[in-house]
């Protein structure tokens, strides 16, 4: 390390120390005993200061090339002593210098660092060095000056990118987390992953982190390309664009858009536009991340609106996508979207009666009647409304209610829904807070009679009149509920989460209390969405044996302390919560795991009926 801070100490003239090419051959012949050190520590200078110029001045890019070109092509000297560590520390301190200075990114290009970053991005060592492989030619490809250099390679590294999206998760789970030995795992790769601290669980949970990311910057990379409108032929694929809607990035890197947001950048291009709108499974996809509290959610509304102002694509699309929509015309905003609402209404309402004859599906002609009903027509009626008018539509809409909850306690839930229906039909718009309990109260029903669709397309509605969006907790548990009744998990999760989220908040003690329920719900959903489950479901019986169930050694520790561990890691991944001290109605203590068993089944069913209404 000394060697690389003041090159005087190691025999180099204040001429040579600014010489990269004198630089990196002098780095090659005096770092011979300590050189995974000294790149560690280089790896620390480049997480930790980025900007600084200093390294990438001394020529820092033409050393970390020579390096991984030497790893590669000397597998002799990369099994020696720990120089199977070297490629990855370099092709890191690459990947952290080019992602923020455009002048290190060329620097790099200069040096030469493409071609042996593509030879790892090849998989010539293994999954852990294709993610910083990944990492650092998606920041050269992110910059105007350097992405022609990248674009040499342009269909290999669009088809490579590709592969590590769709298969980098099964490599990771058969090849690593699905090992039960861990003497049978690669040294280095749990070394990396932990730092030498941990045991299996630790290094299971790095390794779903980092293929969360390998997968994410394969995406980001392949984003550079699509918007450029470069290789569409090949990212619009019909069977990578069905993966794309199963990347989600999980809880573990929530912060990317991951697959969604590549479908939305395609959808800016007509090819893209084209290709998705010829798949039903994409555009049924599409609807249910409208229909989400993801954090994404606008995204999935942004392709819809794409698709449906194309007039190539606009009829294509138009049926499946008006029955999720219509749900989302009373939508004030979503983050950096303001009258979404508005927006989706004057899209399906285009050309309306040419629209409603073109087809003749039942559901679809209902649904744009009602949005025709409700945006044009009531709305023209309650224009001149007094506000008189409107308190005597407050009081009959209080006694409609009441029926409706005599019908609802009597067991009657059928008649209980038709109720709240007319409640719907005599609440004037301006009365929002009305709407959005009579709604989720319907859906309540519409859960009670098995209807799943009908529970969501309310609940939904019920949300989108919500202040702010999405916030209603009574609400986000029922449409929970009624997309694990469907088998959408993702989504089922992601309300949950949000009802949880709802309930610390409301909560004035400091030990906030989360119902037993919700956390079951979570718990289910976790195993379900996991990031590695349908690489698990895709091992064969041949391979069992060499397979373990994710946090095997957990399981046969305290279940209720894994309980509580994994709902504060949704939690803390959320940052929805500093610090969980609880997951059960009653208290649990958060080192020592359940101070008593929860409670039974009756207490648990009477908890449900008191959320119910």
């Amino acid at each position: 390390m000394v060697f690389l801070l003041h090159p005087e100490r190691a025999g180099l003239t204040t001429q040579d120390s600014w010489d990269s090419k004198i630089f990196s051959r002098k780095c090659l012949s005096e770092m011979t005993k300590n050189i995974v050190l000294v790149l560690s520590g280089l790896w620390n200078i480049a997480m930790s200061q980025p900007n600084d110029p200093v390294f990438p001045s001394l020529g820092i890019f033409d050393c970390m090339a020579s390096l991984i070109y030497k790893g590669i092509k000397d597998r002799d000297w990369l099994l020696r002593d720990q120089n199977i560590y070297i490629p990855y520390y370099a092709a890191h301190v690459i990947g952290s210098y080019t992602m923020n200075k455009v002048e290190f990114a060329e620097k790099a290009v200069q040096s030469g660092v493409i071609p042996p970053l593509m030879e790892l991005l090849r998989g010539k060592i293994s999954w852990v060095e294709q993610r910083v492989a990944v990492r650092a030619i998606g920041h050269l490809a992110s910059y105007e000056k350097t992405f022609d250099a990248v674009a040499v390679f342009e269909e290999e590294v669009v088809k490579l990118s590709m592969k590590l999206a769709s298969t980098c998760l099964d490599v990771v789970y058969l090849n690593f987390v699905g090992v039960k030995d861990k003497k049978k795992r690669l040294k280095y790769h749990s070394d990396l992953l932990t730092r030498g601290v941990g045991g299996l669980e630790m290094e299971n949970r790095k390794a779903e982190e980092w293929a969360s990311q390998l997968q994410c910057w394969s995406l980001y990379l392949l984003n550079c390309f699509a918007c450029k409108e470069r290789s569409l032929d090949l990212i619009c694929q019909k069977d990578f664009l069905i993966d794309l809607c199963y990347i989600w990035g999980g809880l573990v890197n929530h912060t990317s858009p991951a697959g969604v947001g590549l479908i939305r950048i395609l959808c800016y291009s007509k090819t893209g536009r084209k290709n998705i709108a010829e798949s039903k499974e994409v555009i049924e996809n599409l609807c249910n991340v409208s229909r989400s509290s993801d954090d994404w959610q606008y995204m999935g509304i942004d392709c819809l609106l794409f698709l449906l102002k194309d007039p190539d694509t606009r009829y294509k699309v138009i049926e499946t996508a008006t029955l999720f929509l219509v749900d989302l015309v009373e939508l004030c905003s979503l983050p950096d979207r303001i009258n979404l609402g508005e927006a989706i209404t004057r899209t399906l309402l285009l050309d309306f009666k040419e629209t409603k004859l073109k087809f003749k599906n039942k559901k679809f002609e209902k649904a744009l009647e009602e949005i025709w009903e409700l945006k044009v027509e009531k709305r023209k009626r309650e224009k001149m409304m007094s506000e008189e008018k409107v308190a005597e539509r407050r009081v009959f809409l209080g006694l409609i209610k009441q029926e409706a909850k005599h019908l609802f306690w009597l067991g009657e839930v059928e008649e209980a829904a038709l109720k709240y229906s007319e409640a719907l039909e005599v609440c004037p718009l301006r009365l929002r807070n009305e709407r959005m309990v009579l709604y989720s109260n319907r859906a309540q029903c519409h859960l009670l009679l098995g209807d799943s669709d009908g529970a969501i397309r309310d609940s939904t509605r019920a949300l989108c009149l919500s202040t702010p969006p999405n916030s209603h907790s009574k609400s986000l548990w029922r449409r929970s509920q009624a997309y694990d009744m469907k088998g959408l998990a993702n989504e089922s999760l992601m309300d949950c989460i949000m009802f949880i989220n709802g309930c610390i908040k409301s909560e004035t003690t400091k030990r906030a209390k989360i119902p037993y329920y919700a956390a079951r719900m979570v718990s289910k959903q976790m195993d379900a969405t996991w990031i590695f489950a349908n690489a698990r479901s895709k091992i064969s019986s041949s391979q069992v044996n060499k397979i373990q169930e994710p946090y095997d050694e957990c399981k046969s520790s305290n279940d209720e302390q894994q309980y509580d561990e994994m709902m504060r890691m949704v939690m803390e991944k959320k940052s929805y919560l500093s610090g969980l001290s609880t997951i059960f109605e009653e208290p649990i203590d958060v080192k020592g795991g359940s101070k008593r068993e929860p409670g039974g089944g009756r207490r648990r069913k009477k908890a449900v009926v008191a959320r119910s209404m």
